[in-house]
């Protein structure tokens, strides 16, 4: 924890976009909380529910070079095994749905968003948001009319009051590893994150930008794809929605 730059901010309209309106000024593994999110998103521009300072509403810069790399496409994947370890200190049972979402008992409890900024063919920075839900009373779940979520306090059936202590938890995880990632890319987590796959070997309907998929989901490959097999052809998706 030493190595890195925390900024704590009261409140901002997104962690990711306070982090790209300052890149310049930012330095590699610099980390922005915000007790409140105006308007948080998701992947695909979809809105992330600010259920109170209770939550987690983070994001970390990233400078680990000035040209990009493929392997930083899959840091939302390598950070989705990160949260399933920590959700596992906790007693839980998370499973990722491909690409990076976490979810317990089907039920949405983090979501992570990666943007890559460049200047021409330069890399300026990689902004990689993370949300999670911590405390969320249950009469507001239904905020969220697009899937079911979960939080951790209904899981754990108790308030939790340590955000700080989770928080710690999940950055020393990521940064543990976090340079072996860059090193040796999505193989070096394939094992662990595909074990958390429960959708893996059952038919599946993918939603990509102006179109869909739908065939039996077979494997993840060793850059991190989904391998769909369609009609008995074996194809690899690079980005989606599993529906």
């Amino acid at each position: 924890m030493n190595d890195m730059n925390i900024i704590n901010l009261e409140e901002v309209d997104s962690t990711n976009s306070y982090v790209k309106a300052n890149i310049f000024g930012l330095s590699d593994r610099t980390v922005v909380i915000s007790e409140k999110q105006s308007c948080g998103r998701g992947r695909f521009d979809r809105k992330w529910v600010d259920f109170g300072s209770g939550n987690l509403f983070m994001s970390i810069i990233l400078k680990p070079s000035d040209c990009f790399n493929p392997v930083y496409s899959n840091l939302t994947q390598y950070m989705s095994v990160v949260l399933c370890r920590i959700l596992e200190d906790y007693g839980l049972e998370p499973e990722i749905k491909w690409p990076n979402d976490v979810l317990i008992s089907g039920r949405k409890i983090a979501g992570i968003l990666c943007e890559t900024i460049l200047s021409g063919s330069l890399l300026k920075g990689i902004v990689l948001g993370v949300g999670v839900n911590l405390n969320v009373d249950k009469d507001k779940l239904s905020l969220v009319k697009d899937k079911e979520i979960t939080a951790l306090n209904l899981e754990l059936s108790r308030e939790y009051e340590d955000k700080k202590l989770f928080t710690e938890k999940l950055l020393r995880e990521f940064f543990k590893n976090y340079d072996n990632f860059l090193h040796c890319g999505f193989s070096s987590i394939r094992d662990e994150y595909t074990k958390r796959c429960s959708f893996l070997g059952t038919k599946i309907k993918v939603k990509l930008y102006s179109d869909y998929v739908t065939g039996e989901a077979v494997n993840l490959s060793d850059t991190g794809e989904l391998i769909v097999k369609v009609k008995g052809d074996s194809i690899a998706l690079n980005a989606g929605d599993i529906l």
